[in-house]
């Protein structure tokens, strides 16, 4: 018992307690039948009746005991209670031996070879049941047998004189085996209070180290929710730039490094996307909305976006709708989202053939499908591959860009909208991931399905004709914005605050169209910024711009019907944004119009 606690020891005494006070309030009553059976024989009961009385009176005194140790236990720490009753026990079981004992010595040569044997028998299970269940504590029950079965081993020659020998040598192997025996209940008392005490520990440690792991994510998604914007920013200023060298570029050899620089470009967006949309999925700040979409308009959009790309690979990217409107009940953002990472994924693991992306009926819903003739996934890596952080091997030897984030994206928002997901693949030579969505039968009228996107490919940009004001607080993405602005033909100012902007309203620039980042470093509220400027131009268009994803002053603006965009901005959406305020330009050439989404 060394090796355990306190708390352990305490335990095993509990269990040993409970024992020992049950046998002793049952030999009373055992022995009334052999006071009976004595009193049949002709001898005189008067000392087996002393004897039944102080048994019943130990036995009204232990029911007092019982209710004053579990107070103490209640009360009492373990090493206390340990102190002060291991004693009290001990002594009850040496009071309960000598009191068995006692009724073998009072009935000795007075009794048949039938009593003293049925006598023996009874002691001999009694101690058998003790050896099982009194042994947690070693010393209790060693004391309780060597008082009781010592004594009616010594006295076997006077209880049995004519078979004394045979009886005597039984008695004494008995006594081995269950002294044996009584050792080996103990080791294994031990032994389970020692993995009770290992397994709570090891629980307790799990517990801390899941308390901290949890901890630790909190951190993690409070560090993303409140460094996103700074985050985005860089992002958001290269997808700018980029957009607006290419439509300054007249050299045709710059053609395609510039498209490289965007599909990179286009690369970290994606992955930032889907970090920080599986930080607000853990954060619970994503839900699912439940609304018919159309897949054939998200399938068309998203083949559009990263056909360039495609192309520039030398991979077939394809699309396979079916005959009939395929419509489903879910989120069209977190569709389209899924779809867009499925398909960066098999593009970046297919080095030849290609991709499609398929819509197929089965069995009341709607199939979205990504086919590959990639690398494929080995079977023992399947389980593993919409975890975040995994990569399979291979994908090391072809891409080291990736951090395993997009599949995970896709499990979780799958999840959320209650949708199966799943993958098919054989290693080398391909695979197809899917999504299983519910079909709507019929559209109800006036009822129009989501799923019309952005066409965020190469697109020829048409120039623009207007003015336009921007606030936001970074040199860098300010230059970007009026790098990009004016590359389309639009007057743009920037101004850093709210004070800045009404100084340019005072030096007389009326813009039509108003950009407003929300975390302004002067400590103002882009919002209520924006909200000034719109008062104080009534007849302008405007948005707030900005890369926090779970601002609940943005949320609010959006629910009192106030346009919010999301940074990193792709040029394209802001160009279609801005054709609703200002009025189309000249047309540009083909050289001026090559860029493409950053």
């Amino acid at each position: 018992m060394a090796d355990l606690s306190a708390d352990g020891r305490a335990r095993l005494l509990d269990i040993t307690r409970v024992r020992l006070f049950y046998s002793a309030s049952v030999t009373p009553f055992a022995g009334m039948a052999f006071i009976v059976w004595f009193y049949l024989q002709g001898q005189d009961i008067s000392w087996l009746l002393v004897e039944l009385a102080a048994y019943l009176l130990g036995v009204w005194r232990l029911f007092v005991l019982r209710r004053r140790y579990l107070a103490d236990r209640a009360s009492l720490d373990s090493e206390k209670v340990l102190e002060k009753w291991l004693p009290v026990v001990k002594r009850i079981a040496v009071l309960h031996g000598f009191g068995l004992a006692l009724v073998v010595f009072l009935t000795a040569g007075k009794v048949t070879f039938e009593f003293a044997a049925v006598l023996h028998i009874t002691y001999a299970g009694t101690i058998a049941a003790n050896a099982t269940h009194q042994t947690p504590v070693w010393g209790v029950f060693l004391r309780f047998f060597l008082c009781c079965w010592g004594p009616v081993v010594l006295m076997m020659p006077w209880t049995v004189p004519e078979h004394w020998h045979f009886v005597l040598l039984m008695g004494v192997l008995f006594g081995v085996a269950m002294y044996r025996h009584g050792i080996t209940s103990h080791r294994f008392f031990l032994q389970q209070m020692k993995l009770e005490e290992d397994s709570a520990a090891l629980a307790k440690r799990f517990r801390a180290a899941k308390e901290e792991a949890e901890r630790a994510l909190q951190d993690k998604n409070r560090f993303l929710t409140t460094a996103s914007h700074d985050l985005r920013q860089p992002v958001h200023a290269m997808g700018f730039l980029i957009q607006a060298i290419a439509h300054r570029n007249r050299d045709e050899t710059l053609k395609d490094p510039i498209q490289d620089l965007q599909q990179s470009v286009r690369s970290v967006d994606l992955m930032f996307n889907s970090l920080l949309d599986l930080s607000k999925m853990e954060t619970g700040a994503v839900t699912a909305q439940r609304t018919p979409v159309l897949l054939d308009a998200i399938v068309e959009d998203v083949a559009t976006t990263f056909r360039e790309e495609a192309n520039s690979r030398g991979l077939d990217l394809r699309i396979r709708i079916a005959r009939k409107e395929a419509v489903v009940l879910g989120d069209a953002s977190l569709i389209r989202r899924c779809l867009i990472n499925l398909t960066h994924n098999a593009l970046r693991y297919t080095a030849h053939g290609g991709v499609l992306l398929s819509v197929r009926h089965r069995q009341g819903n709607w199939l979205l499908e990504v086919w590959d003739t990639g690398i494929g996934v080995a079977l023992e890596e399947q389980k593993s591959i919409y975890t975040p952080f995994y990569r399979n091997a291979y994908s090391w030897g072809i891409d080291s860009a990736g951090h395993g984030l997009g599949l995970a994206m896709v499990a979780r928002s799958a999840k959320i909208m209650g949708a199966g997901y799943g993958l098919d693949s054989k290693e080398g030579r391909g695979s197809r991931f899917w999504l299983s969505l519910p079909a709507m039968k019929q559209l109800k009228a006036g009822h129009a399905a989501s799923g019309n996107a952005m066409n965020t490919s190469l697109n020829r940009l048409t120039l623009l004709t207007g003015s336009c004001l921007v606030i936001d607080d970074d040199p860098l993405v300010t230059r970007a914005w009026q790098s990009l602005m004016e590359a389309w033909g639009i007057e743009v100012r920037c101004a850093a605050s709210g004070t800045e902007a009404f100084g340019l309203l005072r030096d007389g620039f009326l813009p039509q169209a108003i950009l407003c980042d929300q975390r302004l470093r002067s400590g103002e509220s882009g919002f209520e910024v924006f909200q000034a400027l719109l008062e104080a131009c009534p007849e302008s268009g405007g948005a707030m711009v900005s890369g926090e994803f779970h601002s609940p002053v943005l949320e609010q603006a959006e629910r009192d019907g106030y346009l919010v965009l999301r940074k990193p901005l792709q040029p394209p959406q802001l160009h279609a944004v801005l054709s609703q305020w200002l009025e189309p330009g000249e047309a540009a050439s083909e050289s001026d119009c090559s860029g493409s989404a950053g």
